[in-house]
């Protein structure tokens, strides 16, 4: 992979890691303001939390093993 390839894929980790905190603070939110009220939101926030994270470590996994290449 060549040196450009390697700053998107890094550039893109750093995207992903920061759209899954978001995210995580959407849910701490949820679980520190509106709950139990907002009961009904658990899930869409969870999964969208769980989608974000998973996206990120897929995206580091990749950076990992090309760098260690």
């Amino acid at each position: 992979m060549d040196p450009e390839q390697l700053k998107v894929l890094e550039k893109d980790v750093r995207r992903l890691k920061r759209i899954a905190a978001e995210r995580a603070s959407e849910l701490h939110d949820l679980v520190e303001d509106r709950l139990p009220a907002a009961y009904h939101e658990i899930p869409e926030i969870a999964a969208a939390t769980f989608d974000a994270c998973k996206a990120w470590a897929e995206a580091r996994d990749r950076l990992e093993a090309v760098s260690a290449a």
